[in-house]
């Protein structure tokens, strides 16, 4: 007596096992992506902490670098009494400044300094720095906040040596009130963590994509399954469901490597600002596992259309690429979000990942919408793989 044959639902299952178990056998593959996405927490938060710690130590170092200091005894004075140390710049700073390997900016003061102020003329100094050396720009604006703070304790010595009350020249005062949590301040260091768990979640599902389509089609292997009495869209239903697991899976891993990742902050300032816990990494999962469904069916449908994993791989770079640029929409688009942003793909999970690191409320339908936009898209190519699938058996 033969066997009944399995349902549609069995096959998937049946699929669903044999696809699991190819892509757990590649246990390189495998291993470099759990380890990648493990690593992904820990390791974004102790490179934004070691940035993080390296301008608040030297913030607190309160060293300032003149070149021709000996013409200036009252700077001087001042930077030693506001307990800023005085270093000599070296001979060759402007090079060095370009090269990158000085990190303060340098004040040159002319020979003529004390002389102007004697006779209360402006006296000029020169204030060295490079956009282009990040450490040393950062170091700029605190000097001249240094230097304002000079010319204002000048101006005041010879408004009351001629006899003014200094209170003259102020006319107003000015009180200022940060409207930023200290959610949303950490969230400007840590706005990088939405697109790196994006990313993982995106390579964590295309190896896996690229072989159950492409890559059977180059083995041979994809025309046998599909002599089978069983519904294309079966076949795809259960390889989808292997892709988007691993894709799933990457992306579970991701969200927890960053509950343990926040024992690496060498900041204490950040550690205190970025919160990072269970509920923020159940609400990054919901939004990053249906993306996870999505994509997984997106890279299948590319890499149907091609005979082997090196045409699908150009696809797939394209598709990666894509994906990566979406978000930098919301970093340098200055107008704040628009609602539209909610119905694209990854841009969507990135502005509201951005959020929760922020600690701002999300209404239940700006969840609901990318949940629909990546549940259409997955049916789409779905259908789209299904039908292909049945041209390839009747061919």
């Amino acid at each position: 007596m033969s066997a009944k044959p399995p349902g549609p639902l069995g096959a998937a299952a049946i699929v669903l096992r044999k696809e699991l178990r190819d892509a757990l056998r590649d246990r390189r593959t495998l291993l470099t992506l759990l380890l990648s996405s493990v690593a992904v927490g820990p390791l974004v938060l102790w490179l934004l902490s070691t940035l993080v710690a390296g301008l608040e130590e030297r913030a607190e170092a309160r060293v300032v670098m003149v070149a021709g200091i000996e013409h200036a005894p009252s700077l001087q004075n001042f930077l030693q009494r506001q307990t800023y140390a005085v270093q000599p710049a070296p001979a060759d700073y402007e090079e060095q400044l370009r090269g990158r390997r000085l990190g303060e900016p340098v004040l040159v003061v002319p020979a003529d300094f004390e002389t102007a102020l004697t006779h209360g003329e402006p006296a000029r100094l020169q204030l060295v720095y490079s956009s282009a050396n990040p450490r040393a720009a950062a170091g700029a604006s605190r000097l001249q906040r240094l230097l304002q703070g000079f010319g204002q304790e000048q101006a005041l010595l010879r408004l009351a040596w001629r006899g003014t009350a200094p209170v003259a020249l102020q006319a107003l005062d000015v009180d200022e009130r940060d409207l930023a949590s200290p959610a949303a301040r950490a969230a400007q260091w840590t706005v990088l963590v939405p697109f790196f768990m994006l990313m993982a979640v995106l390579y964590g599902a295309l190896h896996a994509a690229l072989d159950t389509t492409a890559g059977e089609r180059e083995r041979g292997s994809l025309e046998p399954l599909l002599i089978h009495p069983v519904p294309a869209w079966a076949i795809v239903l259960g390889k989808w469901a292997a892709v988007a697991l691993v894709a799933m899976g990457v992306a579970l891993l991701s969200c927890l490597s960053f509950l343990p990742g926040q024992w690496l902050l060498r900041s204490e300032t950040l550690a205190a600002m970025f919160r990072f816990g269970v509920r923020e990494g159940a609400v990054f999962l919901a939004l990053l596992l249906p993306l996870a469904g999505a994509l997984s069916a997106l890279m299948m449908a590319i890499a149907i259309r091609c005979r082997s994993v090196k045409e699908a791989q150009a696809g797939a770079t394209a598709l990666a690429l894509g994906v990566s640029l979406l978000p930098m929409l919301s970093l340098y688009d200055q107008t704040g979000e628009a609602p539209w942003q909610l119905a694209v793909p990854a841009l969507a999970q990135i502005t509201l990942m951005g959020r929760v690191l922020k600690a701002e409320a999300i209404a239940p339908w700006e969840l609901l919408l990318p949940l629909a936009v990546c549940a259409l898209l997955c049916s789409t190519c779905l259908a789209y793989v299904a039908r292909r699938l049945r041209g390839a058996a009747l061919a």
